[in-house]
């Protein structure tokens, strides 16, 4: 005879700790939120009391009697990092960086701690995934070797939290926080348990001795970070560093920041010699001919707060095939193929028997919608190969109606580029008052996708309009 559950008993079961989605048997992922090894076995009892009030150690103060200042942002020494953190670090608060294997997180954060440890603090990196010898040599190559840094190579959280509590630093880095693990839970390290252990006993040392911690974090194939969820709620600033292999370009976005903004992003360029932060990245999307090309025409996209002026670049080559082949780099493909539909159905233009390659100049990967009317400009120009006026930027997004719809941040776009030698823009019409145009900058409206290609190219003519050319070529001398 099966035997019953105790009153106030919870029957066994199994519980996602993601999401909370409970099985009667267990499995390997959750068949809610699809997390993998997130079901856990459950069956605690109900039957619990209230729990008692103690006494308070810290009484509750006003707002108005806190002070503010201890918990305020210290410069790390690199400006671009410090742009996207708010400011700097935060003593007490827990960073969160994460990213693809190889796309440089552990330089940038050596270059982090050794500049802090030149400014006179104290530094930390417990290191879970290479030997302290293999950290002092990339330290030696990037020039990141400091008295005040201090290295430690550990694997069991007990024994990182005991080098903490020995060197009592201003700045800890642990990378990474799926390479420890604790003795007071099972599994391996890595795992859903592990990692939210971990985290767990790093954020509360770092909460209880007031230390600025960056905690480097595993991302899965899909490109989320590794880990429970609950990893990214109980830290205070989660960042992502992005970066193609082949490019040199590295980008740090902040996803969730308690203390800044999450609008700004930080540009950075990997060298064999270390990484460096890049305050006017602009010129790596850009190239510079002795002659226009046709094909190619530039855009200001908004990465966050930033203006980045970009070269989008199209090639049309005459195809047999029943379908030619459509390619897109740096660029949204789906939306280029549409835009490749406005360009046949609103403006006329056969593309059915030719190939196209659309890509970005320098790695960037453009994924406003602004950038669509400078891709309608250098689909066109390679299609009559008639180059663009060299000095000229286009920004708009395009409608499936072929329509030219406004775009956020006209000023700063039209600033960026102004410094760069711009000296005109096609922008939609209606767009919100730029207010005051650098001295000599144009503005040239458009209200569809066929007003912008007749401003460069005559009905049947491949020309480039000469009153455009006595226009925008003019203004440049």
């Amino acid at each position: 005879m099966a035997s019953k559950t105790p009153k106030g008993r919870q029957a066994p079961g199994y519980r996602c700790s993601e999401c909370g989605w409970t099985t009667i048997k267990w499995v390997g992922r959750c068949g809610e939120c699809q997390a993998w090894g997130s079901v856990e076995e459950i069956g605690a009892d109900t039957t619990r009391g209230k729990t008692s009030a103690t006494a308070v150690s810290t009484p509750a103060q006003p707002i108005v009697q806190v002070d503010a200042t201890i918990a305020g942002h210290r410069h790390t020494g690199i400006p671009e990092f410090d742009r996207v953190l708010g400011g700097g670090l935060v003593p007490g608060a827990v960073v969160l960086l994460a990213g693809e294997p190889g796309v440089g997180k552990s330089t940038l954060l050596l270059d982090v701690a050794a500049r802090v440890a030149r400014q006179g603090g104290k530094v930390l990196y417990v290191t879970g995934e290479e030997s302290a010898a293999q950290v002092k040599l990339r330290a030696d190559r990037i020039n990141a070797v400091a008295d005040s840094l201090y290295l430690a190579a550990e694997s069991d959280l007990g024994q990182a939290l005991g080098q903490v509590d020995q060197v009592s630093p201003d700045l800890l880095i642990v990378d990474s926080v799926q390479t420890l693990s604790s003795a007071e839970v099972d599994g391996v390290a890595g795992g859903v348990s592990q990692v939210r252990e971990v985290a767990a006993g790093v954020i509360g040392a770092a909460k209880d001795r007031n230390i600025a911690t960056i905690l480097v974090g595993h991302v899965t194939k899909d490109g989320s970070i590794a880990g429970p969820r609950l990893l990214e709620h109980l830290v205070d600033v989660v960042c992502q560093f992005e970066g193609e292999r082949h490019s040199r370009l590295r980008l740090l976005r902040a996803v969730k920041n308690r203390y800044g903004s999450t609008d700004e992003v930080g540009c950075f360029d990997l060298t064999t010699d270390g990484i460096e932060g890049l305050e006017a990245p602009t010129r790596l999307f850009l190239t510079r001919t002795p002659a226009p090309v046709a094909g190619t025409c530039v855009t200001v996209a908004m990465e966050g707060l930033r203006p980045i002026v970009a070269e989008v670049q199209a090639l049309l080559t005459p195809s047999e095939a029943a379908q030619p082949k459509r390619s897109a780099t740096g660029l949204d493909a789906s939306r280029v193929s549409m835009l490749l539909a406005v360009l046949r159905a609103r403006a006329g233009l056969n593309l059915t028997k030719h190939e196209s390659y659309v890509a970005t100049v320098g790695g960037v990967k453009l994924s406003e919608p602004s950038v669509d009317l400078a891709v309608v400009l250098a689909v066109a120009s390679s299609f009559t190969e008639t180059p663009l006026p060299p000095n000229v930027v286009a920004f708009g997004e395009v409608g499936l109606a072929g329509e030219l719809r406004p775009v956020r941040d006209l000023s700063q776009r039209i600033n960026e580029a102004e410094r760069l030698g711009f000296v005109a823009a096609v922008f939609p019409r209606g767009q919100q008052n730029p207010g005051t145009l650098p001295n000599g900058f144009q503005l040239i409206p458009v209200d569809t996708v066929s007003d912008a290609l007749e401003i460069f190219f005559r009905d049947g003519d491949t020309s480039i309009s000469d009153a455009f050319v006595t226009r925008a070529m003019g203004m440049g001398q």
